[in-house]
């Protein structure tokens, strides 16, 4: 097979990356209609992720979180979306960069988006592990330590933690 000159992977992951920023830019302009919702999955180890220390520690390599009902002051431009969302009843600023998205999906309409982030430069040395690192020879992303929704506070004391294999295809 021939080289790609004309870069269409990166051309391909330029355009889904503007479908994800033109969702986010609708819901934080008009707010999310009907049943739709997000759930985006991104590398918390990415150089330009910015979450709370306790939220980095807890989910070291990547975490998913959930838009749906309550998040404030979101906002998107061309390199990162920023977001409010409660966690154990406490609003959390989060930055997740655009090119740290490993998945972004609506289920209310049966749309996601899978992209191919960078893996830190220590995942190569010694922060993956032997699965990970067959997982990004082949062009796939690290499985996650975890999941979280942080959509609302609740009234329990508890996180605000949802686990998302039963929408994963296995």
């Amino acid at each position: 097979m021939s080289e790609d000159r004309m870069g269409y992977n990166a051309m391909v992951e330029g355009a889904m990356l503007n479908v994800v920023r033109k969702a986010i830019e609708t819901a934080a302009t008009e707010g999310l209609p009907g049943e739709h919702h997000f759930y985006i999955t991104f590398r918390t180890d990415h150089p330009d992720s910015q979450l709370p220390d306790h939220l980095r520690k807890r989910y070291p390599r990547e975490m998913t979180i959930v838009l749906q009902h309550q998040f404030w002051n979101l906002t998107v431009d061309e390199h990162a979306l920023e977001v409010d969302l409660s966690f154990n009843q406490k609003l959390e600023r989060l930055r997740v960069p655009l090119d740290a998205l490993i998945t972004f999906a609506d289920p209310s309409v049966n749309f996601g988006l899978q992209f191919h982030p960078s893996a830190p430069e220590q995942d190569d040395v010694d922060g993956a592990s032997d699965a990970d690192r067959e997982d990004m020879a082949d062009g796939g992303a690290p499985q996650n330590d975890t999941e979280i929704e942080g959509e609302a506070p609740s009234d329990s004391d508890g996180d605000n933690v949802v686990t998302l294999d039963a929408f994963r295809k296995k």
